[in-house]
Formats: structure tokens, sequence, C-alpha cells
């Protein structure tokens, strides 16, 4: 397996987060200083250099494109959180979350902001599509909103007992996980209830679903990571992690569940009855991993450690490491594009790389 770079640039500041479009014709890069660039996929030129937020950016999400940017009805009694709204035009929507306390909407076709929703004084730090479109989830402190594909308020929920951690939809789209130092609450997409409440005794810092949503993964501070299967309330926790576990990620057959933590990219193996009693695969790195992706459609998971060091495995091989890069410094963010042929990077010198993927 060849990994070539395509191109490169350089933002202000490090890259805080990285998202692809879509149809992964455009990259969005978030600076930490604020600033969001929108690159063109196919040669790095920048289309739009967006704003973001005052005193800094933290999070990206764009909506996704199975559904059309129609107003939704908004069911909730309370006042709007929205100010400045305009149209909704044809282009992508990108949604971004800052430290003024506001998320906001971006027509990346013309460059041009379409809509704030004010959360209040907290930092905005997580932001979740739901898989169909249709509503925006965004957490600022212990807050937690829903919001229509206008910016405009849906609901918003009873404050969580702590800030919150990590967000994550369900796959299938009927419930949000929300996560915070004690536990993790599912709240049911339409009636807004808690379906689900998990305790959990210690901080955590990370929440995925396996594709297939059977499986719920909190990457943890004590260190570990817990598994729920919501449906029968059966829980693992696999320990043993070197440091705190932030980073995690599914393949897409819900098979392989990728961790960091240490040293070593561990991989669980969660077919079946899952990954208890079971050995992991250890993909080791030489300094502590930072960044773990697989691709969206394929086997290949990419990891990167603080050394610079990133590599590209397949865990069906007798030998799993297909390709290795060294690079100037530690990624940030890892990203394959929807079709999994270009692996985007964002780095803390502020570098974003991205690289063609070819066997």
């Amino acid at each position: 397996m060849n990994l070539t770079k395509h191109w490169a640039s350089v933002l202000d500041d490090y890259v805080i987060d990285l998202a692809w479009s879509p149809d992964g014709t455009q990259l969005a890069a978030a600076s930490a200083s604020g600033p969001v660039s929108i690159f063109k996929a196919h040669d790095g030129a920048k289309l739009h250099e967006l704003p973001g937020h005052e005193n800094g950016t933290n999070c990206l999400a764009w909506r996704p494109t199975n559904q059309k940017p129609e107003i939704s009805i908004q069911k909730s009694a309370e006042p709007p959180l929205t100010s400045d709204l305009r149209p909704l035009t044809s282009g992508f929507t990108l949604a971004t979350g800052g430290q003024d306390g506001k998320a906001k909407l971006w027509d990346t076709a013309a460059g041009q902001h379409t809509a704030t929703a004010e959360l209040g004084s907290a930092w905005v730090e997580h932001l979740d599509w739901r898989p169909d479109g249709s509503i925006l989830a965004a957490s600022a402190g212990r807050d937690l909103v829903f919001l229509n594909a206008d910016a405009s308020l849906r609901h918003r929920f009873k404050p969580a007992p702590k800030t919150l951690s990590a967000i994550a939809w369900q796959p299938k789209g009927g419930c949000l996980a929300a996560a915070y130092f004690g536990g993790v609450c599912l709240w049911d997409a339409d009636d807004f209830i808690a379906q689900k409440e998990f305790a959990y005794g210690n901080g955590i810092h990370a929440l995925v679903w396996s594709p297939d949503s059977k499986w719920l993964v909190s990457g943890n501070q004590d260190p570990s990571v817990h598994l729920w299967v919501p449906d029968t309330d059966l829980e693992l926790n696999m320990s043993g992690y070197e440091g705190k576990v932030k980073e995690l990620s599914y393949d897409h057959t819900s098979r392989w569940l990728a961790t960091g933590g240490g040293k070593d990219a561990c991989l669980w193996d969660c077919a079946g009855a899952g990954p208890e009693g079971r050995d992991p695969l250890m993909f080791p790195h030489d300094t502590k991993v930072c960044a773990v992706a697989f691709q969206h459609s394929h086997g290949v998971l990419a990891s990167a450690s603080q050394d610079g060091v990133l590599m590209l495995w397949s865990p069906e091989r007798k030998q799993p490491l297909r390709a290795t890069v060294k690079m100037p410094s530690p990624a940030t963010k890892l990203c394959w594009s929807p079709n999994d042929e270009q692996l985007a990077i964002g780095s803390e010198k502020g570098a974003v790389y991205v690289l063609k993927c070819t066997d």
C-alpha cells in the first residue's frame, strides 16, 4: 500500500478539527484560534476562509445530504436561540461550535454564514448531526440542545449532572448518547425522553457506536474502555491501559474496535459475544498513540503517535502493517475521505496534509 502526498496547507494555529464534506469535494479545517478554512479536495485550493468563532473554534460537523434543507417544525415551547437567520442555499451546510458559546451554520458553496444558535456562556465543544440530517445536537458545559436544520431550537434538555464530555448519535438515528463524569444517558431523538441511563464511576473522554448500533463504547479516564449493549444491558470493561483513553474508532463491519491509551493501537474483536476473554491485537508505536481512524467502507486502520509517525494497518492480514509515514509534528486529527481514497491529517503545528492511499 502506498501513501503519497496529494497536497498540504498551513493554518495560523493548531488544527483542532478536520472534516470532509459528504461528497468528498471539500475539506474543512478549524484553527484553534478561530478561522475555518474550506479547501477543494482535488488540489487543496482554498475556497473560503470563514471567520469561525471569536476566541476560538472547537468543533466541526457537516450536515448529511440525504435530506433536503427544510425548516423543521419547532416542538419546543421555549423561545428560539437563533440570531442572524438567513435562508439556506444549495451549498453544503457546515456547523461549527466555539468558545463564544455559539453554534453557527455556514453555506460552504457561497462561503456565507447562515444562522447562529446562542447556547450561553459555556464553550460549545461537541456537535453531531443526526444521520438523516434533521437534528444538530450541540453541547456546551452541562447543557445539551437539539437544533433544527435552520439552527432554531427543537429541544433543550435538563442540565447534565456534570459537564458533558462527549456526544454520539446512534447510527440508526433513534437516540443520542451523551456522556459526563459519572455516566451516559441515551436521549430519544423524537420524544426527548431518557431511553436508558448507564452509571459509570469515572470520567469519560470519548464515545463511539459500532456501525450496526449494537455496541456503545466509552474511552475513560480511569484508564479503561467500557462497552454497553443497550438492547440487553450487557456491560463489559476492558482495562490495563497505560493512560487515559481518548481515541476510539470502529471498522465498517462492527467487528474491530481500535483504541489508543498507550504506545500501541489496540484492537478488540467485538464479533459475537464481544471482546471479553479475547486477547486484543496490538499494533505498536514508539510513543503514545494520539489518533486512530478506520476507513468508512474498507478495512484499513490509520494510527498516529506523538513522535509524528503515521501507520496504516490491515487487521485481517498476517503481516498487518501496510505503510509508515513520518510527519514533522504529531497529528491532532485523522480523517478519511468518504470514498476512502484520501487521508486528511491535521497537526499540532497547524499543517493540513492530504495523502492519497493506493494499493
